[in-house]
């Protein structure tokens, strides 16, 4: 149980990295889209993530991992695309633009790095 706490509190983190960096990456509903976002992403992250890192493994390993990326933003257009579709009550998430969605793609995953190092260096 608090492994999947901790999961959702890095996940809502390293959202409100990419919503404090970016312009163009804007959120609604203050502490609720954080939770809401990070359990999301969790889930994409947990169920996901790996196809999509197992179909792409060729793509991944001829970039050097810089495939990931396109993952990544792949991961947060799926957690905006929830988020509209289930109508969470003042919970909004906005990226404009493609060059947008991948710039916070890499924020992400660079973010999301940085959070396990810390956490897992235990």
């Amino acid at each position: 149980m608090r492994k999947v706490i901790l999961g959702i509190a890095l996940n809502g983190l390293a959202l409100y990295g990419i919503t404090y960096l970016l312009d163009n990456v804007n959120f609604q509903g203050g502490l609720a889209f954080f939770i809401i976002g990070g359990v999301i992403i969790g889930l994409l992250n947990t169920l996901v993530k790996p196809v999509l890192k197992v179909l792409s493994l060729p793509l991944v390993f001829i970039t050097a991992g810089v495939f990931l990326i396109v993952i990544n933003t792949l991961i947060l257009w799926l957690a905006k695309e929830i988020i509209d579709i289930l109508h969470f009550k003042d919970v909004v998430l906005e990226i404009t633009g493609i060059v947008n969605y991948l710039v916070a793609g890499f924020l992400f995953g660079i973010i999301n790095w940085i959070e396990h190092l810390f956490v897992h260096q235990r």
